[in-house]
């Protein structure tokens, strides 16, 4: 994942550098907050396991979104060895993204790097999630949790026991990340390296969508991906 060959590397401008204790964002007591909500917070807290990566925008919508997904390839790619190693599960790293872009949320900068993040990398165990800057944010149960300080994507490996549950829109994904296994392969092997082929790619993963709502989500909207 070679920065210096993209075109838009620069869009997002390195603040803080993989550290589970940034200076650049005040996260402590959300941190202790999410414990309640993920049994698997407070272990790896404890053991130095969690950790931000803290970028600013410094570009466009569309810079911005490229540079966001190979921020959560490099993430992932870095995590991928470390799976499997004592407590490797519960390792975490977290990509946050500060600044604006104009006329544009963080749902929908996050939006489409999440959703090509999480196709690609499911079948290898790697979950991606994400979360918006104070916004608020349920369960499926419908608990609320608290309100995230800063945008950022969460990249973990996958509990294959619980993690498929969370992906109900995407059965395939559920299925593949039930039994995935990493087997060191190149993600990108055969997938094209720029960010508007990948996220071409991307789409024919999306969720079909009801008739009844068509008119709503299929506006090319940035946020369409869906769980």
């Amino acid at each position: 994942m070679d920065g210096a060959s993209r075109p838009t590397a620069g869009a997002l401008r390195l603040v803080e550098a993989s550290t589970t204790r940034p200076d650049s964002i005040d996260i402590a007591g959300y941190v202790e907050q999410m414990t309640a909500h993920c049994p698997y917070l407070s272990p790896s807290v404890e053991r130095g396991l969690t950790t931000w990566t803290v970028y600013r925008a410094n570009g466009s919508a569309d810079a911005v979104e490229a540079e966001l997904f190979h921020a959560g390839a490099q993430a992932a790619e870095w995590l991928r060895p470390l799976v499997h190693r004592p407590h490797g599960f519960l390792r975490c790293e977290n990509v946050v993204i500060l600044g604006e872009v104009l006329g544009v949320r963080h749902r929908d900068l996050l939006a489409w790097p999440h959703w090509a993040l999480k196709n690609l990398y499911g079948p290898v165990g790697i979950m991606f999630g994400k979360f918006y800057a104070g916004e608020e944010e349920a369960t499926r149960a419908g608990e609320r949790i608290p309100v995230a300080p800063v945008s950022f994507l969460p990249v973990r490996a996958a509990i294959r026991r619980r993690d498929p549950r969370f992906l109900h829109a995407t059965p395939d994904l559920a299925t593949a990340l039930a039994v995935a296994d990493d087997d060191g392969r190149n993600i990108f092997e055969h997938l094209p390296y720029d960010w508007t082929e990948i996220r071409t790619w991307a789409k024919r993963f999306l969720p079909s969508v009801k008739p009844s709502t068509a008119s709503r989500t299929t506006s090319a909207s940035p946020s369409r991906p869906g769980s």
